[in-house]
């Protein structure tokens, strides 16, 4: 696009947009001059992808903004009154603590409710997995989130959930995104204000009497409530908490004042801050993030440490190291997934045999040791393409054939021991967390005692990512010539090690749909498994070592056969 379209669409913009706080930022860089920003601004148009829509906050259609929202709305809107369905029109909005989310969730709300849609708007931030249980709760048609999940501090998002309670998914994610990409013009919208929504009683407030239904849920899905009664436990063992400025903070802090848990929260991370000030990225991934929290655990001497993002679905850990030197282990999504499927089967006190009525679920790239924990107690464990929204469809299909599940997880940091919530849900996990440390120390030992446990019983694993960013064109090209080349001429070993099993899922499975996908199984037991992002020109590399049970200096081998992997990778991308 030339300087001149450049301008033009600059000048359709402000002519659109209705917010004087968007357009006197864009003006403001008009006035610059800045060419550079305003092409990054006008180049494209941001669009509802598969699930949703993510950008920086600001002027500009390749920016998220109140205009933005209001068409991407109507498309929804559109495509709700459209589907037949047995469901009455409602959608339920929730926000986090994103800057503008409140705005642009009013703004949505407008636009629904300008359509004649009932709309159920949360009157404070709240998380993710509570926006899920809601619509299931009120059997509403969809939800919406307004959030950036744990990206920096420029952006923000809008997610779409659909009446099961779980993030859209074919055929309603294309539906969703064919009717916004028909809203070309504000002309197009339906809007009321929201006092005159309430009037009509097309509005209505979800408050804290709301809110209880989900704490009570949650509350319900302790293994051991008994736990939190006895004080001689939770008075001796101390819990710390950071919500990174995010919405777990008042449903965590409600629910665990409700059992009797005195939490230590991090109370310079306590507020709801959309710019996230003590942190580089508001991700519990990150071990920057969770400084603040592991200098207060050494403070007060904590048992546990957790911290959530700002929507409250990704969850991180850590707990005292079992070795002499004392200090914190910050524990993988891998290694959580595992534990929590250890616990939650453990706990059920199953009959030995075939327990495949109850069934637990992972992503493709999440560890098999959460698959062997599964498979050892006769519980059925289903692998599914990466994405929580896929694993929310395993739980509909054991609902139809009254299965029972336990839990699922993915390696990146997303868990869910219930299914009354259909994604990620770091709230409820909190608390089972809790118990399962409470359990542990009642019966003379640590979580990572457990953890060292479970690997002397099903062998050593550990997993790493590479994950590479090829820009533009030739990036891309580059990414698209080293799959086509390893399914051309699939290797024969890889890092020194011979492949025993080469999958590529673009042909499908009798498990898994198809995907642009390709695992690799390597001698020993090791596996890696290669995937592009789907939204990003980046290629990612999985890599699962593995020692069988009984080996000798195992952490040491796998990380030998981590790193041998990790160079063979470098050789295809250079």
């Amino acid at each position: 696009m030339d300087d001149k379209k450049i301008m033009l669409s600059a000048s359709e913009y402000l002519s659109q947009e209705t917010d004087d706080r968007f357009t006197a930022e864009l003006k403001t860089v008009l006035e610059k001059d800045d060419i550079h920003e305003l092409h990054d601004r006008f180049y494209t148009s941001l669009k509802f992808g598969t699930a949703g829509m993510r950008g920086i906050i600001g002027g500009g259609f390749n920016r998220i903004n109140p205009l933005i929202v209001r068409k991407v709305t109507q498309g929804l809107a559109d495509y709700i009154k459209s589907h037949n369905t047995e469901n009455p029109d409602k959608v339920v909005i929730a926000y986090d603590s994103r800057n503008f989310s409140r705005e642009f969730a009013e703004a949505a709300a407008g636009v629904l409710c300008g359509n004649g849609i009932k709309v159920f708007l949360y009157y404070a931030i709240r998380p993710v997995p509570m926006l899920s249980f809601a619509v299931r709760k009120l059997d509403a048609q969809a939800g919406i989130v307004i959030t950036a999940s744990h990206n920096p501090p420029a952006y923000n998002g809008y997610k779409v959930y659909w009446s099961d309670g779980a993030q859209v998914t074919p055929p309603h994610d294309d539906g969703i995104a064919e009717s916004a990409g028909r809203i070309s013009s504000p002309d197009m919208i339906s809007e009321i204000s929201l006092s005159a929504a309430e009037d009509k009683g097309v509005l209505v407030w979800l408050n804290e009497e709301f809110d209880e239904h989900y704490y009570t849920m949650v509350k319900k899905t302790l293994v051991h409530p008994e736990l939190f009664s006895d004080r001689s436990l939770t008075e001796k063992y101390a819990v710390v908490y950071t919500p990174l400025h995010g919405s777990g903070s008042v449903p965590v802090q409600k629910i665990c004042g409700d059992l009797g848990i005195s939490l230590h929260v991090v109370t310079e991370q306590d507020d709801a801050d959309g710019n996230f000030p003590t942190v580089e990225l508001p991700n519990p991934e990150d071990p920057g993030a969770m400084k603040m929290a592991l200098d207060l655990g050494e403070k007060v001497g904590a048992s546990l440490i957790m911290g959530t993002d700002p929507d409250a679905d990704r969850l991180g850990i850590a707990v005292p190291s079992s070795n002499d030197n004392g200090g914190f282990i910050l524990l993988t999504g891998n290694q959580i997934a595992s534990l929590l499927c250890d616990y939650m089967i453990e706990r059920l006190n199953l009959p030995e045999g075939d327990n495949s009525s109850f069934y637990c679920v992972k992503s493709l790239v999440t560890t098999d040791l959460f698959r062997n924990i599964a498979e050892k107690q006769g519980v059925k464990c289903i692998d599914t393409l990466t994405g929580f929204k896929y694993i929310a469809e395993e739980i509909a299909r054991g609902d139809l054939a009254d299965e029972r599940f336990i839990c699922g997880a993915e390696e990146s940091f997303g868990y869910l021991t219930n299914s009354s919530v259909r994604d990620k849900d770091a709230v409820s996990t909190v608390v089972i967390v809790i118990e399962m440390m409470l359990w542990y120390a009642k019966n003379g030992f640590t979580i990572i005692e457990r953890l060292e446990e479970l690997w002397r019983r099903y062998g050593r694993y550990d997993e790493s990512v590479v994950s590479k960013t090829l820009s533009g064109a030739s990036g891309l090209k580059k990414i698209e010539s080293i799959l086509e080349n390893m399914r051309k001429d699939p290797p024969a070993e890889f890092g020194g090690m011979a492949v025993t099993e080469f999958t590529d899922l673009a042909q499908g499975t009798s498990e898994l749909p198809k995907s642009n996908v390709l695992i690799m199984r390597l001698e020993g037991g090791s596996k890696l498994v290669v995937r592009p992002s789907g939204t990003e020109p980046k290629i990612k590399f999985y890599i699962f070592s593995y020692c069988a049970p009984g080996t000798e200096h195992a952490a040491e081998m796998n990380q030998k056969n981590t790193l041998a992997i990790q160079r063979a990778i470098e050789h295809l991308l250079y």
